[in-house]
């Protein structure tokens, strides 16, 4: 069985953004993450890994959590068949509150 091509990831020019309103010493860390868990099977469910319940405004279908106690989010909209993963939004999750990009978000 031939091995299936990695999913390329699609920064869009807003979630590049959303970096700015995290530290920058977690940059290297979420964008290794994201490389690691979206390239194969993004649309698996994991621990870190879920559908959500109503997509965001953004067409995220994906969520991915990451980082130390899960704190970062990443939002995201996979496409099998173009093999495309298109990152979306990543913001910070702190106890039920959500920020992406400097701004309180309601999921």
């Amino acid at each position: 069985m031939a091995k299936q091509a990695p999913f390329a990831l699609i920064y869009d020019p807003a979630a590049v953004g959303h970096f700015d309103a995290i530290d920058a010493k977690y940059h290297s860390l979420i964008r290794a993450a994201i490389e690691e868990q979206l390239q194969f099977e993004p649309e698996k469910v994991t621990r870190h890994r879920k559908p959500l319940l109503r997509p965001l405004e953004s067409g995220a279908r994906w969520e991915l959590r990451l980082g130390p106690q899960n704190r970062f989010r990443v939002f995201y909209h996979a496409d099998a068949d173009q093999r495309e993963v298109y990152i979306l939004a990543i913001g910070i999750k702190e106890r039920e509150r959500l920020v992406i990009g400097g701004e309180e978000v309601r999921l």
